[in-house]
């Protein structure tokens, strides 16, 4: 994986660099990862490697599109490398977990604005809201629990 990698920084004129290939490897196991999850990914692996360095790496991957940033309103910026594709995530209100959903229909429709305003679009960012199955279950779980004189 690690030629894959190598491959892809250079596609986008970057150099291959260790911290920028640990940052990617953080990313490819764990998506969805705010910054501070993958810089404790990272120097987990390679201590000597700076803060910095991985808010730099960070910053580089997104500008070339090797890294997609997300950030749902309301909360903490997240990386995911799946990219080039036109998915959409869903976003636990109680635990703030993301997931990947793919598009709606095969051919994109949220590409197809009702009103473009004379723009030519290329992406969508389509956020779904609601609750993840772990929390969907400890809401039931505590509702249960309560005495029948509290629902």
């Amino acid at each position: 994986m690690t030629s894959d990698f190598e491959a892809q920084l250079r596609a986008v004129s970057l150099r291959v660099t260790r911290p920028r290939l640990a940052v990617l490897t953080a990313l490819r196991d764990h998506p969805h990862i705010d910054t501070d999850t993958t810089i404790a990914l990272v120097r987990a692996e390679h201590p000597a490697i700076s803060h910095q360095a991985v808010y730099d790496v960070l910053r580089a991957l997104t500008d070339t599109g090797l890294v997609r940033r997300i950030q749902p309103t309301g909360a903490t910026a997240r990386y995911e490398s799946r990219v080039g594709d036109n998915h959409h995530h869903v976003v636990c209100r109680s635990c703030g977990a993301i997931a990947d959903v793919e598009c709606a229909a095969g051919h994109a429709p949220c590409l197809t604005a009702s009103n473009d305003q004379g723009f030519v679009i290329d992406e969508a960012e389509v956020v779904y809201w609601g609750t993840c199955p772990g929390c969907a279950t400890g809401n039931i779980v505590q509702q249960s629990a309560r005495p029948e004189g509290n629902r």
